[in-house]
């Protein structure tokens, strides 16, 4: 019954999500509902020591990433940068090339540094006009996105600096270019795999076209008006060149604490900087790319400037409290007794990796979050998941790449805080653009097992 009730709420989210309900209502209603089916006595005490905390924790942590990413994706629309980006790349390619072209611009964002939730908001402008130009369907025009950003840039690719890709690292004394060889071969199956699928609905779709009546459609900049196609991409590579820059200094700056110490305080604020560092940078580096656009495009934005920051800072709120919903949802269910007999079930599998994957993947589906699961199986069994390695002859390295490759497996279900963003930002609904997400979705976690294989066939890693 225990477990019932979790998988009985997690379906309830999806459902709901999937029809158009707003997560910010439907989620903290379904986590309540299985508490109060649990004990009904601490729906109170869970709504506003569980499901509110981790809320606030998440848009304290990530709303600034949010608001700067919304605000510098619109400037690069509004100034006619995204239209010159699309433009020169749909010159160079060709205009069937145009999800090819999305797909690496977003794969260079996000394993530049910069969070996938900002990527969302940055490629789309330029993905929208380029698939505008190219005659495709903008249904299609979201798993394109996150085949970029969501999968083999995100925790495939040896050296990324996502957090999904630097959880393991503290649990199994790695670093984030463990297994090279095993992340670099999953990474190009994804990659080809997801490119052809697309292609491949971007041919049975025919003469479709891009469509009409689409919500919350980029402005389309006239070609007369269009900027330098090498000062265009100048936003996109500071931000990128900035973001790897700060990445680096920040922690060096600062050493292993910051203390926030002005004069008015009653005592000092400690903080980790390795807490805050990716995030600072990424900030830092937004902050650039809109001084950057801002400077250059002064007289093309000036008009237009004041409604458009306005309806990016309304895209904002809504995208993080959507994630911020989301996350409350999944702190409240990981507590209930059903989920630890979940977790259990899953831990019985055999075979050390296969155990881990499936071990990973069910608990980010079941929170809708690749970090939230992946922190939660290593903080409760990466001991295990490193010591049956061990026994087995396989190195640290290999647990950490297929732990952070099982994480961005099944998390995009229809109630993850990303996919909710992406459909919002893109102005589609699941509905009518989730079916390609989830197609992208399976073929990242069959690339975990393909990764598997290949290591027990090879040995390498």
């Amino acid at each position: 019954m225990e477990t019932v009730v979790v998988i009985a709420a997690l379906l309830l989210l999806v459902g709901m999500a999937y029809r158009g309900a707003s997560v910010i209502l439907v989620a903290p209603l379904a986590a309540l509902l299985a508490v109060a089916c649990t004990d009904p006595a601490q729906i109170g005490p869970a709504f506003s020591g569980i499901y509110l905390k981790a809320l606030g924790g998440f848009v304290e942590t990530y709303f600034a990433v949010f608001l700067l990413g919304a605000a510098f994706g619109k400037l690069m629309e509004l100034s006619g940068y995204a239209g010159a980006v699309a433009s020169a790349i749909v010159t160079v390619v060709g205009r069937k090339a145009a999800i090819l072209a999305t797909v690496i611009i977003a794969a260079v964002m996000t394993y530049g540094g910069i969070s996938l939730f900002v990527v969302v908001f940055t490629v789309y402008p330029i993905s929208a006009s380029l698939f505008r130009h190219a005659g495709i369907p903008k249904r299609l025009l979201p798993a394109a996105i996150a085949l970029g950003a969501f999968t083999f840039s995100m925790d495939s690719i040896p050296g990324s600096p996502q957090i999904q890709n630097i959880i393991p690292a503290a649990y199994f004394g790695t670093t984030t270019w463990a297994a090279p060889w095993l992340g670099s071969m999953g990474a190009v199956f994804i990659a080809v795999a997801g490119v052809t699928y697309l292609e491949l609905r971007r041919r049975a779709s025919g003469a479709q076209g891009y469509g009409a009546g689409h919500l919350n459609e980029p402005e389309e900049v006239s070609g007369a008006r269009l900027p330098a196609a090498w000062v265009a991409f100048a936003p996109l590579l500071i931000v990128l060149l900035t973001n790897l820059y700060l990445t680096h200094l920040i922690p060096t700056h600062y050493g292993a604490t910051v203390y926030a110490n002005l004069p008015g305080s009653k005592a000092p604020v400690a903080l980790t900087t390795q807490s805050v560092a990716a995030i600072w940078a990424a900030e830092a580096a937004l902050v650039t790319g809109c001084a950057f656009v801002g400077l250059t495009r002064f007289g093309a934005l000036r008009v237009k400037i004041g409604e458009g920051l306005k309806s990016a800072v309304a895209g904002a709120m809504l995208a993080a409290i959507n994630t911020a919903s989301e996350f409350g949802f999944g702190a409240v269910i990981a507590v209930l007794p059903g989920f630890s007999l979940v977790r259990a079930g899953v831990s019985l599998i055999g075979n050390p990796l296969v155990n881990e994957a499936m071990t990973i993947t069910t608990l980010a589906g079941m929170t809708g979050s690749g970090s939230g699961g992946l922190s939660l199986a290593l903080g409760a069994m990466g001991d295990q998941f490193l010591a049956r390695g061990v026994a087995a002859g396989i190195p640290p390295e290999v647990v950490h790449r297929v732990a952070a490759m099982a994480c961005g497996g099944m998390d995009t279900l229809p109630h993850n805080g990303a996919v909710i963003t992406l459909l919002a930002v893109t102005g589609l609904t699941h509905r009518q653009a989730y079916s390609d997400i989830f197609a992208i979705t399976a073929i990242k976690t069959v690339a975990v097992f393909v990764v598997i294989g290949t290591y027990y066939l090879t040995g390498l890693s």
